[in-house]
Order: structure tokens, then C-alpha cells, then sequence
């Protein structure tokens, strides 16, 4: 029996780079057949950015596109457009992720594509809310963290380094991407019952702001009394009235910080994160577990209340006990006790860890040729009934042939798509012939 919760969706995929693809790898994951439109030549911008061999693809381009075909296809040529136009009419779901206006323009705008395929979803992804001043602002990655509150409240609250910081985390790329999932999966649902297709737009800069949810809780309780008990400025620092960076602080009312680790001269990652919980019994075993007993009679850290007045007294003794032990020690000793604890670890780390190669949280694809077997993140949640079957990322054009002999199309005319620039770069002109040699010198 197929599980696949997909299976029979077709997907036209008009989008690249990152925030796009991300979402119909994930769509081509759980069954749907989800058809890649490149440009004839170039293909997605990411297949040759970054790449660690000339004649490959890159990792970038590798890692967001598995599962998926390749229909190369210029759809500003008038056969282009009708091939695009007859794709969307058995399509299911229509998704892109241009520059604004871009579709309006190409004459595939939610609008048209609506009148060509009534059921048919349409999602978008750009980078700003339509309500927003800054709509048509062309996003990457870091524009919709910064616009989103993520860079202002990200970083170190003092000295040098105190610059608004953008996460390691692509907030505003992959992130985006699951969020429109999210809005597709629902629209599905939604035509189920109505028979009909929606208009699903998706921002960078809601999807970044989505994550930032506990930072617009922190301004209000700032407005509301002027201080925020749980950032390292309390209670000695005075509080503008915006949300301020944090450092390392967990964020809720527990006080949570990374601490250096033995080790930490040679290893950057070195580290472990360490949280004290507020409730009475749980700080006893935390106490237990250091060897702090005295913190248990000490007024000012027997309650959460005075602990939050005197972080810094925490945080240097606690520094002072994890220095001396390596990371995964201390993980050992504090998990016991039912301390909310983790090692920092390295990207390196991560995938050498082969608990991980679970069929879902790291994944390995055969792409074979000279590139061989790569490493990806897998779907990210897992289901009882169901496995994905990851499979190669597509070569440019690699289905163009099949997918246009299942629409119909004839040898004959895909010969003419190719040397038309619909299907394949125009051939360029050979430059004419001297009437007499060169003379040599």
C-alpha cells in the first residue's frame, strides 16, 4: 500500500535558490510529483554557486532539490508560454518565488493562473507582508531577519560586539519555505471541502517575525514596566524601550547561559548550555548535582526571584565549575539530575554522529556520476505509516523529454523547442569567415 500523503498531487515548481525549493523538495518528500521549471542553460541559480568541483553541482543546489524533475524552459518564448500554460492546467499546486511583479510580467500571476486552473493552489514567497511599506523591496536571507526583530534582538548587549546579528539559522530561507508548506498542506485540506484553489503568499519577513513571537512578549512586558527580569541586565542596567540583545540567556524565566568547557583552548565549540530551572525541587537537584548545597540556604539564590538579581553570580560560578570539565561530561553528570542541559556542537560533529542516519534527521543520497553519495537533512518530522524515499537531485533539463512526451508533444516538436530557445539555449551564430587569411606574423 502506497502512504505517501501526496501521491497523485502534481506540483509546478517555478521557484530557486532557497526559500522555494526547500518547500517542494519537502512537497516531493511526501509523494507529490513536483516538476522543476529551469532556465534552458543556466537552470537554478544555486547549481553552480558555491560548488566544490567546476563540472558539479553544489551541495546548495544538492541539498534542496532531491525527488524532484527538471523541464528546462524559457517561458518568455510563445512556446514556452503554452507549455507552461498547459502544465498548470493539470496541475494541482503552482509554486514561485520571484522578485515582485516578476510573474505579473511573465503573464502568470495568481490571477491567470486562477482563470487557466480554478483548482489549482497557487504559493508565493516574497519578502514582505502586501500590507507592508516595504512590499516590493527585492529579500534575501538576512533582509527579512533584519526587518523581522531577529537581528536586533540577536547577539551580545555590550561592548564591541554589540551589532544587531543575524542567526546561523536561515530564517528567512528554509524557514519561509515551511511556513508556505504549512499554508499548501492547509489549502489542500481546504480544497477538499470547496473544490477550489487559493492564493497562498507566504513572507520572509512573517516567517522570521512567526519565530520571533517571544520577542514581541518581551516588548510588551517592557512597555508595560520598564525592565525584563530575565535578560542579563537586570536588575544593575537601565532599559531602553525596545527589546534589547541578550547574549546567550535562554529567553523565558529560567536562567539559561553557555558556559566554556575544558578543552576550549584548541576547540572553538567547546561549550555546553546549562539551564536552572525556577521551581523549588528542581533547583535542589541542579544544587545536588553541582555540589552548590549552599545555594539552597543562600538568600540570594534560594528563590527564582533573587536568583534573577544575581545572574552574574551564577554564571561566574557555574563557569568556574564547567571549565574544569569537558562538554560531554558535564552532559553526563547534570542530565542525571534532570538538569535541562546540551553540548554545543559543531556542524562536524553532528554529521559524524550516526545515531542521527535515522531515515529521517540526516539523511544519505546516492547521486552518483563524480559526485557520489552526499549528506542532507531529511524530513524533519516522522510518521508511523510512512518513509520517505529520498532519491538524486535532477541534471538540468534531465526530464525535459519525458515530461513533454507525457503532455503530448512530438519528437518533432520538441526538435523545434530546441532550436527555438524554448527548451534549449539558442545556438549562437558562427562569426563569419575573412574573405582573406590573416597574414602570420
Amino acid at each position: 500500500m502506497n502512504t505517501a500523503p501526496l501521491q497523485g498531487i502534481k506540483v509546478i515548481d517555478f521557484t530557486e535558490v532557497q526559500s522555494g525549493p526547500s518547500c517542494t523538495q519537502m512537497l516531493a518528500w511526501l509523494g507529490a510529483e513536483v516538476i522543476k521549471i529551469e532556465r534552458p542553460g543556466v537552470g537554478d541559480a544555486t547549481r553552480n554557486e558555491l560548488q566544490f568541483d567546476p563540472e558539479c553541482p553544489s551541495y546548495y543546489f544538492l541539498q534542496l532539490n532531491s525527488n524532484k524533475k527538471s523541464l528546462a524552459l524559457d517561458a518568455k518564448t510563445p512556446d514556452g508560454k503554452a507549455i507552461l500554460t498547459k502544465l498548470i492546467k493539470s496541475a494541482d499546486i503552482f509554486v514561485e518565488n520571484l522578485h515582485p511583479g516578476a510573474m505579473d510580467k511573465l503573464g502568470f500571476s495568481w490571477e491567470a493562473v486562477h482563470a487557466l486552473n480554478p483548482k489549482c493552489i497557487y504559493g508565493t514567497i516574497k519578502g514582505f507582508p502586501l500590507s507592508s511599506k516595504y512590499k516590493d523591496l527585492k529579500a534575501y536571507e538576512p533582509i527579512a531577519q533584519v526587518t523581522a526583530g531577529a537581528a536586533s534582538t540577536t547577539g551580545w548587549w555590550e561592548g564591541q560586539d554589540n551589532v544587531p546579528t543575524q542567526s546561523g539559522a536561515a530564517l528567512g530561507d528554509s524557514n519561509s519555505g515551511m511556513h508556505l508548506l504549512i499554508g499548501l498542506l492547509a489549502a489542500l485540506q481546504q480544497r477538499s471541502k470547496t473544490g477550489e484553489g487559493c492564493y497562498v503568499y507566504q513572507s520572509m519577513h512573517n516567517a522570521c517575525l512567526n519565530l520571533c513571537r517571544i520577542k514581541t512578549r518581551d516588548q510588551l512586558t517592557l512597555d508595560r514596566i520598564g525592565y525584563l527580569t530575565q535578560f542579563p541586565q537586570y536588575p544593575d542596567k537601565k532599559f531602553d524601550d525596545f527589546v534589547p540583545r541578550s547574549g546567550n540567556q535562554e529567553g523565558s524565566g529560567v536562567l539559561g547561559w553557555t558556559y566554556k568547557c575544558k578543552g576550549w583552548e584548541t576547540d572553538p565549540n567547546a561549550y555546553v548550555y546549562i539551564i536552572l530551572q525556577r521551581g523549588p525541587k528542581q533547583f535542589e537537584l541542579a544544587c545536588k548535582a553541582f555540589g552548590f548545597e549552599d545555594w539552597l540556604t543562600n538568600p540570594d539564590f534560594n528563590t527564582a526571584d533573587a536568583r534573577d538579581k544575581h545572574k552574574q553570580a551564577i554564571y561566574d560560578r557555574i563557569g568556574a565549575w564547567a571549565i574544569t570539565k569537558d562538554k560531554y561530561e558535564i552532559t553526563s553528570i547534570l542530565s542525571p539530575a534532570g538538569v535541562p542541559v546540551g553540548p554545543v556542537l559543531s556542524t562536524k560533529e553532528i554529521m559524524d554522529d550516526q545515531s542521527l542516519y535515522d531515515g529521517n534527521t540526516l539523511v544519505k543520497i546516492d547521486q552518483g556520476g563524480k559526485i557520489g553519495e552526499f549528506v542532507t537533512v531529511g524530513c524533519p518530522f516522522t510518521m508511523s505509516n510512512y518513509q520517505p524515499a529520498y532519491g538524486p537531485c535532477p541534471d538540468l533539463g534531465g526530464d525535459t523529454a519525458d515530461v513533454l512526451t507525457e503532455y503530448g508533444y512530438t519528437a518533432e516538436q520538441q526538435a523545434e523547442f530546441s532550436k527555438n530557445g524554448t527548451t534549449a539555449p539558442v545556438a549562437a551564430a558562427k562569426p563569419a569567415q575573412p574573405s582573406v587569411e590573416p597574414a602570420h606574423v
